[in-house]
């Protein structure tokens, strides 16, 4: 059974005395909103008379809603202040507004006993300005819409700004996000600008002629990207499913089908380690254009994401961490064995698999014998130049072994036409110049085979419907994919990724 606090005793309990009283503490009918604090606040306006009065130019009949988030009394009145979806405004309500008669036990009962931190009211009245300035709503009618059985944390600011009793241990933000909207100011200003930042996208690929698509979450094989997939079962077919790592090979099918520009804001799964930039469910944006290779990608990107910034921030530059990152194009670009050689001093680009490993071995880089040639690369990028790179930065040219989907290069053999977008030491994007030949990609799918047999659980699987629609001609084209999630850290200067999505993965309470 639940214990109950004391505190969730008292609201039953003034629940149950509402009830008796003859008012619905969860009334089911509608309640008209015609403002928001931020309405009223910004659009109050009075003039003064030649006989020395005030008149309210506006708001003189108004409704709002909105949660009790504090409340005092002053003589015969109360002031309360309550919070919408744009902010606070404080109410004005006076006991001889609700006398019914002799009768005030509204007033005197239900609004200064009965009500609490966190109950839902709705209110109608009219605006006007305090003494001090404020804009308050002198409130004509009081309608509770909801009672909170719980007590909100009471987040208290002194006049110097110092916050006391701060909602502010990470787990129970995270997993009650609901009470982090609530009572932390700006946690929601953070989604609000996710939100916009996917509506510039989506608005910036609709006017550039691309279509929006949605693809399968469930696949049979979990095939656009190396990662480990997670597993299910379809019960009605009795066959295994997984939920879909990448959403590419799909979207590219697309392209074969004659749309020439596709995207998909993607969610993704992969059945990973979690850490400040890694989430096990994410957000991705894929887009594919016939016609076009990475270099036109380059270009497009830098074009998307300074249109991004200024719609967020008004400028391209954006504060992350300690640094300023510059979103204005172009951005720097560096091909990756280039980079490596730059940070290390060594190297790398005739080395086969063992002298990588040697490699690796001599900078004190963690590998196992599952890693083949691409892997090894990788890995000595992440560890060694991946954190140096604070502006964004194309990082070009992979290995061949590490870009299984990925066209070879037009004019340096043994590497292949892709980017990763990196920027405050993160990869941001990832893209190809797309690989269209379907005897190369049977070929580069069979090489991962033999890395999987290897022990390798993040190489690809092969796709024979994929294969197959390429042989019936797929056309040339570029492809990207943005960590959307990733992105929106940046554009709002969060340092972990728990903090951008809404309701991060958790182990069970």
């Amino acid at each position: 059974m639940m214990q109950l606090s004391e505190q969730e005793i008292v609201r039953r309990e003034s629940m149950a005395r509402m009830r008796e009283l003859g008012i619905d503490p969860y009334p089911a009918e509608e309640f008209v909103i015609s403002h928001t604090s931020t309405e009223i606040k910004e659009g109050y306006q009075e003039e003064i008379l030649d006989d020395g009065t005030k008149n309210r130019l506006n708001y003189q009949d108004l409704s709002i809603a909105g949660r009790l988030m504090a409340s005092r009394e002053a003589g015969k009145a109360m002031f309360l202040n309550i919070q919408d979806s744009e902010g606070r405004i404080q109410l004005y309500l006076r006991r001889d507004d609700f006398v019914d008669g002799e009768d005030a036990t509204f007033f005197d009962v239900v609004i200064k006993k009965l009500l609490d931190i966190g109950d839902y009211i709705g209110v109608t009245g009219y605006a006007f300005k305090t003494k001090t300035g404020e804009v308050t709503v002198h409130v004509k009618t009081f309608k509770v819409l909801a009672k909170a059985l719980r007590p909100l944390p009471i987040v208290k600011t002194d006049a110097d700004g110092q916050v006391y009793d701060a909602f502010s241990d990470p787990e129970l933000r995270y997993r009650q996000r609901y009470v982090d909207l609530t009572v932390n100011s700006g946690v929601r200003d953070i989604f609000v600008k996710r939100s916009k930042l996917v509506k510039t996208i989506r608005d910036f690929l609709n006017d550039n002629g691309a279509l929006e698509v949605d693809t399968p979450v469930l696949q049979n094989i979990p095939g656009g990207a190396a990662a480990r997939p997670f597993k299910t079962h379809h019960n009605a077919l009795d066959v295994p499913f997984y939920l879909r790592i990448a959403n590419e090979l799909y979207l590219k099918r697309l392209v074969v089908g004659g749309f020439d520009f596709v995207y998909e804001f993607s969610r993704n799964f992969r059945n990973e380690g979690m850490d400040r930039t890694h989430n096990p469910e994410f957000t991705v944006l894929e887009f594919y254009v016939a016609y076009r290779d990475y270099y036109w990608m380059m270009d497009f990107t830098e074009r998307l994401l300074e249109k991004v910034a200024i719609e967020l921030h008004g400028t391209t530059e954006v504060q992350v961490g300690d640094n300023i990152v510059s979103f204005k194009a172009p951005f720097k670009r560096i091909g990756i064995l280039d980079a490596i050689k730059e940070a290390t001093g060594i190297d790398v680009s005739g080395m086969d698999e063992d002298a990588l490993r040697a490699t690796c071995k001599q900078l004190h880089i963690e590998v196992d014998g599952s890693m083949g040639k691409g892997k090894l690369i990788d890995e000595l990028f992440s560890e060694k130049c991946e954190k140096k790179y604070t502006q964004p930065t194309f990082i070009m040219d992979y290995p061949v072994e590490m870009s299984p989907l990925t066209k070879k290069h037009r004019s340096k053999p043994g590497l292949v036409e892709r980017f990763e977008l990196m920027i405050n030491g993160k990869e941001v994007a990832n893209a190809y110049t797309e690989l269209n030949d379907p005897i190369d990609q049977r070929e580069r799918f069979e090489e991962q085979v033999k890395l999987m047999d290897r022990g390798d659980d993040e190489a690809m699987f092969i796709d024979h419907d994929f294969l197959r629609a390429m042989e019936y001609g797929m056309p040339p084209m570029s492809g990207i994919g943005i960590g959307i999630d990733r992105l929106t850290m940046l554009m709002t200067n969060q340092a972990s990724i728990q903090e951008v999505l809404f309701f991060p993965q958790m182990r069970p309470e």
